[in-house]
């Protein structure tokens, strides 16, 4: 955002340094040299003495004339060829000399000028020149009344359009603050300008659409969290069936057919629980945050998992401290990660977490086939299956690895697939210290 605003002052200060200069060209074209005429103002005294005392003489006086005005003048007057005058001068100032006129040298603080057009004044004098110089020229409080008026003008120009903009930039601020709660999870912000406030469209506008969404995501969880609910009735009811139906079975066959049936109850039913559980993710509602030591924490979270191989070794740096959040939360994170890599693993699961400045990682790794680079983001997604027939096998939804990459962002965290050192997948969790 001050990005924005630093360019467009930039931007600002451009155009209007362009446009003095713009100004000061085509005044020049258009009337002459302002710095020139400024020069010939203060060296008036010093053209008029020739041209109306030195020239008003006869012929044979003009040289006396001449330098009586060397004598009483600061200024020296001396006389050269025409053509090393020509010389001295730019080409586009070498016309008016031509013509006859005075010809300023703001640099020099000189002027230069033909002594006669048709050498009337003495012998060859068509073909001189007089060069005054050491005039009392000083244009430096010029150029200071221009940068002063340039100076007066951009903050005139400036100091509303810097207004002007810091209202528009604390605006915006607060749409962008408005933005990023809402990004985060906080369905409820919404922007308060006034009505007379130039962005006060825009912010009902995206007021308007974060309501619509908020509704929309409303009405999503509470269909998502009805349908799950009423599903699990029925879910009961077939199990008291089940029940029922094998308590008074003497076939084989079919107990091995209502071994099945139940098989895939038990299956719905964690789907619906995994369901209800996503949901309260993104509600936000799960959270219970409370200081907790994070080693015993981990601990009997790979403790809790299902007896059977693979082991899950537990390797846990010294001085790991405690971390800020919801206990429960965080260690199903890691219950799915773990319970994730012994589904896949060969023979090794490790389980390892060190404090690193400002922040703790966990890390879940095993000897599995890995993930292949191109769907490391993917399998994050809910219901993504890299192979589904081996996963519906295992029991798997495609959803314990989302519900854990949510858990974790709600605590400030990461979540992310790497190359393992065991060969198989590598699940990172950072959290901030």
């Amino acid at each position: 955002m001050n990005r924005l605003f630093f360019r467009f002052f930039v931007l600002v200060m451009l155009a209007i340094t362009g446009a003095t200069f713009l100004i000061y060209f085509a005044i020049s074209r258009l009337y002459g040299d302002p710095l020139e005429d400024i020069a010939r103002r203060q060296a008036a005294a010093q053209i008029f003495l020739l041209q109306h005392y030195v020239d008003q003489a006869p012929a044979d006086e003009w040289l006396v004339r001449l330098n009586k005005v060397r004598e009483v003048s600061e200024a020296r007057y001396e006389l050269l060829p025409l053509a090393q005058a020509r010389a001295a001068l730019p080409a586009g100032r070498r016309a008016a000399l031509e013509r006859g006129e005075v010809v300023v040298d703001v640099a020099a603080k000189a002027f230069y000028r033909r002594v006669d057009l048709k050498g009337e004044r003495y012998v060859g004098s068509d073909e001189d020149a007089i060069l005054a110089q050491g005039l009392p020229i000083d244009t430096t409080q010029a150029l200071q009344q221009e940068a002063l008026r340039f100076v007066i003008v951009a903050l005139a120009l400036l100091l509303p359009i810097a207004l002007w903009s810091r209202a528009h930039w604390q605006g915006l601020q607060q749409l962008s603050r408005v933005a990023d709660e809402f990004g985060a999870g906080k369905l409820s912000a919404r922007a308060a300008t006034r009505p007379s406030a130039s962005i006060h469209p825009l912010a009902e506008r995206m007021n308007a659409m974060a309501e619509r969404i908020e509704r929309l995501l409303e009405s999503q969880r509470n269909l998502l969290h009805s349908v799950s609910h009423e599903v699990r009735t029925p879910i009961a009811r077939l199990e008291f069936g089940l029940e029922l139906l094998r308590s008074a079975a003497d076939n084989p066959a079919l107990e091995g057919r209502i071994a099945a049936m139940e098989a895939d109850l038990h299956e719905l039913n964690a789907l619906v629980g995994e369901l209800l559980g996503m949901t309260r993710l993104d509600s936000g509602q799960a959270m219970r945050r409370q200081f907790f030591e994070l080693a015993p924490a981990l601990l009997d979270c790979v403790a809790a998992q299902p007896e059977g191989p693979p082991v899950v070794e537990t390797r846990l740096a010294d001085g790991l401290g405690g971390v800020d959040g919801d206990r429960r939360l965080l260690m199903r994170a890691v219950g799915n990660l773990v319970g994730n890599a012994r589904k896949y693993a060969a023979g090794a699961v490790v389980v390892t977490a060190v404090r690193k400045p400002g922040l703790v990682e966990i890390a879940v790794e095993d000897d599995g086939p890995g993930i292949p680079v191109d769907e490391r983001d993917r399998v994050f997604e809910p219901f993504y299956r890299m192979d589904r027939s081996r996963d519906r096998a295992s029991g798997g939804f495609g959803l314990g690895l989302s519900i854990a990459r949510k858990a974790v962002a709600l605590h400030g965290g990461t979540l992310h697939a790497e190359d393992g050192e065991l060969g198989g997948a590598r699940f990172v969790i950072r959290l901030p210290a």
